[in-house]
């Protein structure tokens, strides 16, 4: 009678008990063994030219999507969604949308065109120098020829 009521009582309690509903969503990419990865920033690699932004950083893919991020081990693996809050902030500052579909190359072209605006405003600042050197020469020339000019007035003048 004992081992009924204490049954009894357990399973009242397990039923009284709230349920504690988990959501497990999970998605597919279908990423190749070894995607073409891309740094870009230290310790912050994005799969090159992939519909999905998909990061990899600490180990772990990462899969930014409008619903949320989604994580996996492995490529090939089921990618679990994540709370935001458990989102390495590397990832989470990066512009939405920015790395969908990115290449390595678009990457150099940026890095070449910045490269080539600061060679170009190095050139602009050598001809501006170059145009101040030229200015001064002339004004201390000027002053120079006036310099004379004054000592040939006071020879003459004497």
């Amino acid at each position: 009678m004992k081992r009924l009521a204490l049954r009894s009582a357990l399973l009242l309690a397990l039923a009284i008990a709230p349920a504690q509903a988990q959501v497990h969503v999970q998605i597919e990419l279908g990423l190749p063994v070894a995607p073409p990865l891309v740094v870009i920033q230290p310790g912050v690699q994005v799969v090159e030219g992939f519909d999905d932004e998909v990061f990899f950083h600490g180990g772990w893919y990462w899969c930014r999507r409008h619903d949320g991020w989604y994580r996996a081990r492995s490529p090939r693996a089921r990618f679990g969604w994540v709370e935001e809050r458990r989102v390495p902030r590397l990832l989470v500052e990066v512009p939405r949308g920015h790395y969908r579909n990115w290449h390595h190359d678009r990457d150099l072209r940026h890095t070449e065109r910045r490269d080539e605006r600061r060679r170009e405003e190095w050139r602009e600042e050598r001809r501006d120098d170059r145009r101040e050197l030229r200015r001064e020469d002339r004004r201390e020339e000027r002053h120079d020829d006036r310099e004379r000019d004054r000592e040939r007035e006071r020879r003459r003048d004497h």
